[in-house]
């Protein structure tokens, strides 16, 4: 079989090779479906709800049974899935684990916005569930495609983030070189519609970013929300940025809803690889353990510098964290 995946010598693991061929290869079919747009059928049609609860899509469905078939033969003894109730077999002499998210961002299917797949690679434990249910140091290998006005692959090995393209002359995944975050920003990524149920030392944090250079801050910020966590990981990956989904004070929401396994340690992984921090907010994301196949964590990644000072916001007096707009502590010299 021809490969698709076009790295020089050492960059992709000899022993991840079969698997990162038969993911780059579901993904650019999986890439082909989505440019057809509504000329390959009803994709974002809901057909009831997954394992968690959440809405599920003709494409999620789809996507996850192309990926399972995919992995086949590739070494990988375990699959876990948002998709599925519980953590699969594949092969039971396979030597690694896979946790993936085969389609982030379903609900811009039909709004021809950019969505993905996210995968963590592990070695595989003895049980299923035990091959998931660790921290984020396990990892050996992470990544995504995303589907957008290119198809990339953005992974590490545990050396930097490597990018590749996928050609449409050649239909291969080429190698685009590496990236890394800047250490500061003045971009911001959150759902301001649900302000009014964050804790105070998010809404704190987000005022003095709003209160631009007159505010304690500094600087003039810009805000972005796409509601796909690969886009918003791409983006601050190429520019910089810091993305927030906290936990907050609705119902089902105390957790935030970025599930462990498959979103938040994959994407701490590459955000760390590539010179930034991921947190839950105040601590490191790759320490946490998950503690179910489908459990969320608060999530806070990006340049490292605003990480550090969202967390800082959490340690702050009552009274610094409570006025708006007000002397923080830690602007103080």
């Amino acid at each position: 079989m021809q490969t698709i995946l076009e790295a020089a010598p050492g960059l992709v693991p000899d022993r991840l090779r079969p698997l990162m061929e038969a993911l780059s290869r579901t993904a650019a079919g999986l890439a082909q479906t989505i440019a057809a747009g509504p000329l390959g059928g009803a994709l974002g049609t809901e057909l009831g709800e997954n394992a968690d609860g959440d809405r599920q899509k003709a494409l999620d469905v789809m996507a996850d049974e192309a990926f399972l078939a995919a992995v086949r033969g590739t070494g990988i003894r375990h699959y876990a899935s948002e998709e599925r109730d519980e953590v699969l077999t594949v092969d039971a002499d396979g030597p690694l684990a896979l946790a993936i998210d085969p389609l982030d961002g379903s609900s811009n299917i039909d709004v021809n916005a950019s969505i993905g797949t996210i995968f963590a690679v592990s070695p595989a434990a003895m049980a299923p569930g035990a091959s998931v249910l660790r921290d984020g140091h396990a990892l050996i290998a992470a990544g995504y495609f995303i589907y957008g006005p290119s198809t990339q692959l953005v992974a590490t090995f545990g050396e930097g983030v490597l990018r590749f393209v996928l050609d449409p002359a050649s239909g291969r995944f080429r190698a685009a070189g590496r990236l890394e975050i800047p250490a500061e920003t003045r971009e911001f990524a959150i759902n301001a519609s649900n302000y009014r149920h964050w804790s105070r030392p998010v809404r704190s944090f987000v005022d003095d970013c709003l209160s631009g250079q007159e505010g304690p801050c500094g600087r003039n910020w810009n805000m972005r929300w796409i509601a796909s966590l690969v886009a918003e990981t791409h983006r601050i990956l190429t520019r910089g940025g810091i993305f927030l989904y906290p936990g907050d004070g609705r119902k089902g929401y105390e957790q935030g809803r970025l599930r462990m396994a498959y979103e938040c340690q994959p994407i701490a992984l590459l955000i760390e690889q590539a010179g930034g921090r991921a947190t839950n907010g105040t601590e490191r994301m790759l320490d946490q353990v998950p503690l179910s196949l489908h459990a969320r964590a608060p999530f806070v990644f990006g340049s490292a510098r605003a990480v550090e000072r969202l967390a800082v916001y959490h340690d702050l007096p009552e009274e610094e964290v409570s006025a708006l707009f007000g002397t923080r502590g830690l602007f103080r010299a």
